[in-house]
């Protein structure tokens, strides 16, 4: 009997690019690898491609299937960051060849998946039960596509 490590899996439709993606998205995240790759034939889409990778152990599933959906906002995934390196790091990775800068920490990759490049400390400052600082550091970050750290910072503290 199989063993479940994860009951909740996120799959990702995509037309063609399941396989390019998933090598993509393990070579911008450390402790990742694909799992496996089946190919299925006589599909409602024709011969499809079934990826199935991890990224930080976290299982993802992809396909290539055809041009029946599109990726949009409604869903993104978000990276927590403890330093202004892996910030800069990851939003120069996924904005890369022909991703897309959005607002507010957010970011399209090349094929269109949203993805929040997000510090750690932002959960703090969220909590924060100050209205003043929530304000501020609100205020602070609708103003910028990359997080900055230190300018939160500086914004949650009033300077």
């Amino acid at each position: 009997m199989a063993i479940i490590k994860q009951k909740i899996v996120p799959h990702l439709w995509f037309d063609k690019e399941a396989k390019e993606a998933a090598e993509f998205y393990t070579s911008v995240f450390e402790n990742s690898r694909i799992k496996s790759t089946t190919t299925l034939h006589d599909t409602p889409s024709g011969t499809v491609d079934v990826v199935t990778f991890e990224l930080f152990g976290q299982e993802f599933m992809a396909i290539s299937a055809g041009p029946l959906f599109k990726f949009n906002e409604s869903i993104s995934f978000i990276v927590k960051c403890d330093m202004q390196e892996e910030i800069d790091f990851y939003w120069q990775r996924l904005t890369s060849e022909g991703g897309q800068e959005v607002e507010c920490g957010w970011l399209k990759d090349k094929y269109g998946l949203s993805w929040q490049i997000v510090p750690t400390v932002m959960d703090e400052m969220m909590q924060s039960k100050d209205p003043v600082k929530l304000t501020c550091v609100t205020q602070a970050f609708l103003k910028m596509k990359k997080f900055d750290i230190a300018a939160l910072q500086r914004a949650y503290d009033g300077k």
